[in-house]
C-alpha cells in the first residue's frame, strides 16, 4: 500500500493526536509520511492537492470538499477555545473597523469567524501566528486575532482582550466552536478513507491511554514550550470531539458552513462533508 502524506501543525494538540500514528504504534495502520507546517500553509497545501491526508481549518474546508472530505476523528472543535482579538489600549468590538488588524491566515477558521462577526472589516494584515502578538505590541498593527498558545500568553506582552470570537460564535449560534478538521483526498476511495479514519481515532485513544509518554515526547521536541502551556493546550483543544464530532459537532460544522455559504465567503458545494454522508 502506498505511503500515504500526512500534514499537521507541531502544536502540541496535533502531536498528541497523531504520536500513535507517526510512532507506529497504531496496529494495521497505513504507512504515513509526516509533513509539519502552520495551519494556513497545510491550508494552501491542501488547496494545492499536495496533501493525502491533512489538518486545516474549518474555513478552509468549505473551498476542498470537492476534492476532499472530512474524517469523524482527530478534529479540534470545543467550548471556551475560540480566537480572541486583542489590541494593546482599551478598544471596543464597535471600534475594529477603524483600525489595522493582523489575521493568521485568510483561509483560518479565526478570520471566518471575524468576518461573520464583523462583515465590514476590510483592513486585513495577514502575518505569521506567531508574530501577531508582537506587532500588536509594536504598534505596527491596532488590534491582532490570536490563535493557539497566543491565547494563554497574551497578557504577558501587556494587551488586552478587545473580543472573544469562540464566546460570541456559542451564544450566539448554541454550537461547540468548529477550528479545524482532518481531511482525506476523495480519491482514495471509501474503503482506504474508512480505514484511515478509524486509524486516526485509534491514534486519539493511544495518547489518552499513554499521556504521560505522549507528553514526554511533545516537550522534547519543543524545548522552548513551557509544560503548564502544552498541558492547557492539550486540555482545550483535545476532548471528546476529538474521538468523534457525534451530532452536536457535526451540527455545528454544518452550520458554519451554511453561513459562510450564505455569507458568499465560501463556494457551494454538491458533496457531503463525510465519504459516508
Amino acid at each position: 500500500m502506498a505511503v500515504v502524506s500526512l500534514g499537521y501543525s507541531p502544536s502540541p494538540n496535533d502531536n498528541y493526536i497523531f504520536h500513535g500514528l507517526t510512532h507506529g504504534k497504531i496496529a494495521g495502520a497505513p504507512a504515513f509520511e509526516s509533513i509539519l507546517d502552520d495551519i494556513e500553509a497545510l491550508n494552501r497545501l491542501a488547496i494545492d492537492g499536495r496533501l493525502d491526508v491533512t489538518k486545516v481549518s474549518f474555513h478552509a474546508l468549505g473551498h476542498l470538499r470537492d476534492e476532499y472530505c472530512l474524517l469523524h476523528s482527530g478534529g479540534a472543535l470545543g467550548r471556551g477555545c475560540g480566537p480572541l482579538v486583542v489590541s494593546l489600549r482599551p478598544l471596543k468590538p464597535s471600534q475594529l473597523t477603524r483600525e489595522r488588524t493582523a489575521i493568521p491566515g485568510r483561509l483560518t477558521t479565526a478570520a471566518l469567524l471575524l468576518r461573520l462577526f464583523e462583515p465590514s472589516l476590510d483592513n486585513l494584515v495577514v502575518l505569521p501566528y506567531h508574530r501577531i502578538m508582537d506587532a500588536v505590541r509594536t504598534g505596527e498593527v491596532g488590534a491582532g486575532l490570536i490563535i493557539h498558545e497566543s491565547r494563554f500568553t497574551y497578557p504577558d506582552f501587556g494587551l488586552r482582550e478587545v473580543i472573544d470570537l469562540g464566546e460570541w460564535w456559542e451564544r450566539t449560534t448554541g454550537h461547540p466552536i468548529p477550528l479545524g478538521g482532518i481531511l482525506a483526498r476523495r480519491d482514495l476511495g471509501a474503503d482506504r478513507i474508512r480505514a484511515i479514519d478509524k486509524a486516526v481515532r485509534e491514534s486519539v485513544e493511544y495518547a489518552h491511554t499513554h499521556a504521560d509518554v505522549v507528553r514526554k515526547d511533545i516537550l522534547r521536541n519543543a524545548p522552548e514550550m513551557d509544560v503548564t502551556v502544552v498541558q492547557r493546550f492539550i486540555d482545550l483543544y483535545v476532548n471528546t470531539y476529538t474521538l468523534d464530532y457525534g451530532p452536536d459537532g457535526e451540527a455545528a460544522i454544518a452550520d458554519i458552513v451554511a453561513r459562510a455559504e450564505t455569507a458568499r465567503i465560501i463556494p457551494t458545494s454538491e458533496k457531503t462533508l463525510f465519504v459516508d454522508g
